[in-house]
């Protein structure tokens, strides 16, 4: 399977997703990066038939989520999806989130396990699955791989 390129996730936030500040809530965020990570699953071949033929899935394991900034009801979204790296059996993401403009209003790096469901265990991924993840994978964006910064002492 050849993939040039990872199209982008539009959304719009709708008015269920505002919470009582006036913005959307922060759970919303993830729903778009999650609507965007299972899109790129189906992009990669690891579709619903293909759960259901092999009894593994895609799960993830870490996430590391910014706010950068508020964003109201009826505002486009635009998800872009890099990969990081792959190996056997774990894919390393970031997804960037906009609305008009050009700096993101959100980011989200995600650590996602190739998981045997029946075994309850990771498991290496199909090498077509594999090698796809590998021929998208792009440079580091710098805040990649920075944690949370130490909790200030009184």
């Amino acid at each position: 399977m050849s993939i040039e390129r990872i199209p982008d996730h539009e959304a719009t936030v709708r008015p269920e997703w505002i919470d009582y500040n006036g913005h959307m809530n922060e759970a919303f965020y993830v729903l778009v990066f999650g609507q965007a990570t299972d899109e790129l699953m189906i992009l990669t071949g690891l579709d619903e038939p293909y759960r259901e033929r092999s009894g593994c899935s895609l799960y993830t394991a870490e996430a590391h989520v910014r706010y950068l900034r508020e964003v109201s009801e009826g505002t486009g979204l635009t998800v872009r999806t890099r990969v990081l790296g792959v190996d056997a059996k774990k894919v390393r993401l970031v997804l960037e989130m906009f609305a008009s403009g050009t700096d993101p209003v959100a980011t989200t790096e995600l650590l996602m396990i190739h998981v045997d469901q029946g075994a309850g265990r990771a498991a290496p991924f199909p090498d077509s699955v594999r090698e796809c993840f590998a021929s998208l994978t792009a440079e580091a964006p710098e805040w990649a791989g920075r944690s949370i910064g130490p909790v200030p002492r009184p």
